[in-house]
């Protein structure tokens, strides 16, 4: 899977064309299992009672929300439209305007007939790309292709199909061929990373560099050759995995195209995506700590988590494959065949438990590894900061993940006690000003976020909530405690939503700081409530998860709302997608912006007008922004580009203009400010017993010195020192 991973994060002029041969990430090929009927309609009872109750603004439930619900369905079980024909469809028309009527009746007939459908095709699938990839492709042919799925109808028949798999095949195939040709030729070089917009697949930022060998020279032919085995063998692998999903997998996406009609932030959980929920949110397991991937019919090492039980214990190592697992002085499982998921189950447990693992070593010897199951934190889950060093001065950076909170357990870690704890050391550092990064922050639990803005005000009005029945609430901070009052600069991006978004605004309402970043956070200003449907209903036997609904919407102190809107920067940055309408705005389903009566609060008496003109100076100036800001136009203009052709000569020359554009914007991935970062005490005393943590901050350190945010953001902390005093 990594290498189609790869291959489209450095294609990136074609990769809604390989997007379309990864629609089988969306599309299951679920494992044989046994409907449970009476659960299912428990299910749908109990998910429907707390809809209709609880929901913020409960849509509905009639013709036409039937509708809107059997178009999303359709279009979460085939986005790409490679698996069903409009014959299928057609024969789904008859559940078109039913769905509602099948909700109240508790019934899944439209599901199971679907289901059953789409098992089928995707079966036939495997069959038409093995025949396809079979023999090469006439690149000589002028055809084209357009990759536009959403407005695309689907196939008419199995023989259009087939057709459009061809052509997606294809595609790839000569993407692949290329990238081939350029590694012969030696021009494979770095090139500046360019997202599509318009795609939700996330590449991992890690992009690592390869020695230069070598190259054996081969013929277009063999070349073409391997592109379609290695296609061959991605598909092959997509469908192994996804062909360990069950049933219960494939009615959860049922599930939630129905209750994304009521708005985007409301979903079902089931319980095993619950735990996942609770473990992302608090930031700490209880295992062996490792992670694991599927290899052939076991399961493989891949990492073993600093500071958890393995990597205490000392034995297990990454490239190990686990055969067996047992539990304490219980017979040994074999996992052969087993679901990934499955197998997690069995190694996970409760602390002080054992675990016995047969493996393979990497050496190939066969060995029993008994591990006792302890609570471990994945780091990267938590507020971390910095000491930044510049000639004008010493500052310090907190980044913040995410707003994370243990909600069954009081005295366990927590984001405003770990915030409050990074800004005491910096502190100690006599830093001249604080940063607080907010970027790529989803937000999280809403008391934390109350909590976190009073360390930097004192008492006051923080946030306004109002409920389905209109009545309002103000959440205030009543500690009069302020941990920092110097200098603060709260930075933001397209994807900081949520709670970060109540900070940012709260921050920026009180005049406490500068905002920066790009022009507006996500826009999501909504509550959600996590509850567990077990606690109304106890059913033995029965796990029914949880739902995670819109119970409330949130405003600022001075009554605006962060919904659709975000909050918008005092200092625009410009980014990759600032020509890019994105956010809780594109979504559908989204609830409205409106606005309340302001709260009472008292601003603070900061003039930030002298900085902010300052820093549109600087940008104005700066080739880096000037670089950014060209690429984003670049991006923007090509955001409706389609159409691709599939004959190779053309091909290529297209891929040659748009390489040559790129190269343009090849150095803003070279840039390096002039800023020194520095660990805490704290963390060099660490490092002398965990090498794992060390490496981890000098990596962050390295990519915050390619940062130009950062940079910029330093700056206007420099400005703020030099022109204000603390008041109000």
């Amino acid at each position: 899977m990594n290498a189609i991973w790869l291959f489209m994060k450095r294609n990136y002029k074609i990769i809604l064309a390989v997007l379309a041969i990864s629609a089988v990430l969306w599309s299951f090929i679920p494992k044989k299992e046994e409907p449970n009927p009476e659960k299912e309609a428990i299910l749908m009872e109990l998910l429907t009672y707390v809809i209709q109750n609880g929901h913020y603004n409960p849509a509905k439930i009639n013709d036409e929300f039937s509708k809107k619900a059997f178009n999303d369905y359709l279009n979460n079980i085939d986005p790409n439209k490679r698996f069903l024909t409009q014959t299928d469809v057609d024969n789904f028309n008859k559940f078109e305007l039913e769905i509602d009527d099948l909700v109240k009746n508790k019934s899944f007939a439209f599901f199971d007939y679907s289901y059953a459908t789409l098992e089928e095709r995707m079966k036939e699938s495997q069959e038409i790309y093995k025949e396809i990839l079979s023999k090469p492709f006439d690149y000589s042919i002028k055809e084209e292709i357009n990759t536009d799925f959403e407005k695309m109808p689907f196939a008419k028949d199995k023989a259009e199909l087939k057709e459009r798999w061809r052509k997606q095949l294809k595609l790839n195939v000569l993407s692949s061929i290329e990238d081939k040709i350029k590694i012969q030729e030696g021009t494979d070089s770095e090139e500046i990373e360019i997202e599509e917009p318009n795609t939700e697949i996330k590449i991992s930022d890690d992009k690592k560099k390869k020695k230069k060998e070598p190259v054996e020279k081969k013929s277009f032919a063999e070349l073409e050759i391997e592109a379609r085995e290695s296609t061959l063998k991605n598909l092959n692998d997509y469908f192994e995995v996804i062909s360990e999903l069950t049933r219960a997998d494939w009615m959860n996406v049922y599930i939630n195209s129905i209750l994304e009609q009521f708005d985007p932030h409301t979903s079902y959980f089931a319980p095993e995506i619950k735990e996942k929920f609770d473990e992302s949110m608090r930031g700490s397991m209880e295992g062996i700590g490792a992670q694991l991937s599927k290899k052939n019919d076991y399961v493989e090492i891949t990492e073993i988590i600093a500071g958890g039980p393995a990597w205490k214990d000392g034995q297990l190592e990454s490239g190990d494959i686990i055969l067996k697992v047992a539990q304490g002085s219980e017979e040994p499982v074999d996992i052969a065949g087993k679901r990934l998921d499955n197998v997690v189950k069995l190694i996970k447990g409760k602390k002080g438990t054992t675990v016995n693992l047969t493996v393979k070593k990497v050496d190939g010897e066969m060995k029993v590894i008994s591990i006792l199951r302890d609570k471990f934190e994945i780091e990267e889950t938590y507020a971390k900061s910095t000491i930044i060093e510049t000639k004008d001065g010493k500052y310090g950076m907190i980044q913040l993940p995410k707003f994370y909170i243990d909600f069954e357990t009081k005295d366990s870690r927590d984001a405003f006690k770990d915030v409050a704890i990074e800004i005491q050391r910096l502190k100690e550092q006599n830093v001249d000003g604080i940063i607080m990064d907010l970027r790529n922050n989803g937000g999280g639990s809403l008391q934390t976020v109350v909590d976190m803005v009073g360390l930097f005000i004192d008492q006051g009005p923080v946030v306004q909530v109002r409920s389905q029945k209109g009545q309002r609430q103000v959440l205030f901070d009543k500690d009069p405690k302020v941990q920092w009052d110097g200098p603060l600069v709260v930075m933001i991006n397209n994807y900081s939503a949520s709670a970060s978004e109540i900070f940012a605004a709260a921050i920026q309402d009180y005049n406490r700081g500068l905002v920066i970043g790009s022009k507006h956070s996500y826009g999501k200003g909504t509550v959600q409530n996590m509850l567990d449907l077990n606690s109304i209903l106890k059913v033995k036997d029965y796990d029914f998860g949880a739902i995670k609904f819109t119970s409330q919407k949130f405003y600022r102190v001075n009554g605006g709302s962060t919904q659709l809107k975000g909050v918008e920067s005092d200092i625009v940055m410009p980014d990759r997608l600032t020509y890019i309408d994105s956010g809780e705005r594109d979504m559908e389903n989204a609830m409205e912006w409106d606005k309340i009566e302001k709260a009472n609060y008292k601003p603070f008496a900061y003039d930030f007008t002298t900085v902010i003109n300052n820093s549109k100076n600087r940008m104005q100036t700066n080739p880096q922004f000037k670089l950014i800001d060209e690429n984003a136009k670049w991006i923007s203009s090509r955001k409706d580009e389609n159409t691709y052709s599939l004959n190779y000569d053309d091909f290529t020359l297209k891929s040659k203009e748009i390489d040559e554009k790129a190269k343009v914007f090849k150095p803003i991935k070279n840039y390096k400010n002039d800023l020194v970062f520095l660990s805490l005490p704290y963390e060099i005393e660490l490092y002398k017993t965990d090498e794992t943590l060390k490496k981890k901050r000098d990596k962050w350190h390295e990519n915050l010195n390619k940062d130009v945010y950062v940079d910029e953001a330093v700056n206007v902390l420099i400005d703020i020192k030099n022109t204000n005093k603390s008041k109000k």
